[in-house]
């Protein structure tokens, strides 16, 4: 009879639940390092956001989910005039921090953005702070929500260190989810228990398919479904703090747990304590809309186009030497359907620049790509090699590189030199040369959607540490309004 029954005894919570639980409610952040860089993470990612308002592909998802709904204490939508709920701000929030692929990256055995966790902090955060104001009691200041900036981004970075998910075809966006309930549990008010059945409920969502990335399905989902994560990371944490119950072996139990059903059998190999080792070592995207892997091929491309602007026709090849997962991710042949397929290849990413000098958002629109054929025809002139050593660095804990290098040859067998460039500028190894350059990104951000009162006002209080820490939340976001 033993062998038709399953045993019904409630195990304990699943070790890793536990450990980002306790994280989440007792690991103080002491890294002045990573708070001020949680700062200039929040200046780059909401100016990303800000930018992406220009596009009319993204703004159609935004605002309420039923037209007319208004929500006393809502939460605000930077850039925009909408007050919504914070499951529907998170999403709106979410959405256009990623949709232009400008935000934050982090690489290593799985890749992500991680401040797409500032959609569901920032929306939990100014509704919490409006609802406190309301009630005269004190609001959240936005040292709150660097600090949950910081352990959102930890919880992701550390389990992407060593645990691909890409590899058995599942989506990065998960670790949004994970990381986004854990710490709105928090921010909620729970306690250790609820962030761990919280975060039970997270794993227990599975977890999208990869499809919208790639080759021959990629497009505009991969825009928005970091919004899709934060948000429903929000709904999970509120059904949490109105006392739905956690799944303790979510992770481990035999068959219908997550290592079983989705990770071919094997638990995730975690070899770090939770810090803030992610947000000091952050890689920011400063001076290009493109996917991480191919930032150092269009600075490469950028520093060649004064040497083959002028003899495109002459070009025989291009050959680009990068690290095994540019390969995987970005590197593709054939018509490129959409701008989410062009802002993921490598060949095109490369042939822009080479061409203009430049590459912006702007260049991956239909518009521009129909009207060169030039870019498809350097396209089909490219030779893409792997170089072990940059393979390799990519994935070592005090490199982590994102290396590429091109040449050019030419019909009368002259060539350029091989122009490499292993860090991009976003590094940490470049952060002194990178936070000037971020810094004027977020000001030209800025100046895309307010007057220029209005943006000096922003980017003074977001340069100045101590005032911004000090800040409620509500005061700050309602700097971002539009009338």
């Amino acid at each position: 009879m033993s062998n038709n029954v399953e045993l019904n005894q409630r195990p304990d919570p699943d070790a890793l639940l536990v450990q980002i639980a306790d994280y989440v409610d007792s690991t103080p952040i002491a890294s002045a390092e990573a708070y001020n860089t949680a700062r200039n993470c929040l200046m780059d990612t909401l100016g990303c956001g800000l930018l992406a308002l220009r596009f009319p592909e993204c703004t159609k998802h935004l605002g309420p989910l039923v037209p007319g709904t208004t929500v006393r204490h809502g939460a605000r939508v930077p850039g925009t005039s909408h007050e919504l709920d914070p499951v529907t701000a998170a999403f709106n929030i979410g959405c256009i921090i990623r949709w232009l692929d400008f935000n934050d990256t982090w690489l290593a055995a799985e890749w992500g953005h991680p401040s797409d966790n500032l959609g569901g902090i920032l929306a939990t955060a100014d509704y919490l702070s409006r609802v406190a104001v309301a009630e005269g009691k004190p609001p959240l200041t936005m040292r709150d929500v660097l600090t949950a900036m910081i352990k959102a981004h930890e919880i992701q970075g550390v389990l992407a260190l060593e645990n691909s998910f890409n590899r058995v075809g599942l989506d990065h966006v998960l670790l949004v989810r994970v990381a986004s309930t854990a710490v709105v549990t928090k921010m909620l008010g729970g306690n250790r228990e609820q962030i761990i059945d919280a975060v039970s409920q997270a794993w227990v969502d599975g977890c999208a398919l990869r499809t919208y990335r790639h080759a021959p399905n990629a497009g505009s989902r991969k825009s928005w479904a970091a919004g899709d994560a934060t948000s429903r990371a929000v709904r999970l944490a509120m059904i949490t703090m109105k006392g739905e119950m956690g799944l303790p072996s979510v992770l481990s139990a035999p068959k219908w747990g997550y290592y079983d059903v989705l990770f071919n059998g094997n638990p995730f190999s975690i070899k770090q304590d939770f810090a803030s080792y992610v947000m000091e070592n952050v890689l920011f995207k400063i001076s290009f809309p493109a996917e991480f892997h191919a930032q150092t091929a269009v600075e490469a491309a950028v520093t060649l186009h004064s040497q083959v602007k002028d003899r495109v026709d002459e070009i025989e090849r291009i050959e680009i030497t990068t690290h095994e997962s540019a390969i995987r991710i970005i590197s593709k042949e054939g018509e490129l359907a959409n701008p989410a397929d062009r802002d993921h290849c490598l060949q095109y990413m490369v042939a822009v620049p080479l061409l203009y000098g430049n590459l912006v958002a702007e260049h991956y629109e239909d518009a521009f790509h129909h009207a060169d054929p030039r870019i498809d025809a350097l396209r089909q002139k490219m030779v893409i090699k792997e170089d072990p050593r940059y393979s390799a660095e990519y994935l070592e804990a005090d490199k982590r590189s994102i290396a590429n290098a091109i040449q050019i040859f030419f019909t009368d067998g002259s060539s350029t030199e091989q122009v490499a460039v292993e860090y991009p500028i976003g590094h940490r190894r470049r952060r002194e040369e990178g936070i000037p350059v971020l810094e004027q990104k977020f000001r030209t951000n800025l100046a895309t959607r307010f007057p220029q009162a209005q943006s000096e006002k922003i980017a003074a209080l977001c340069s100045d540490q101590a005032a911004l820490e000090k800040t409620p939340v509500h005061a700050f976001m309602s700097l971002f309004v539009i009338n």
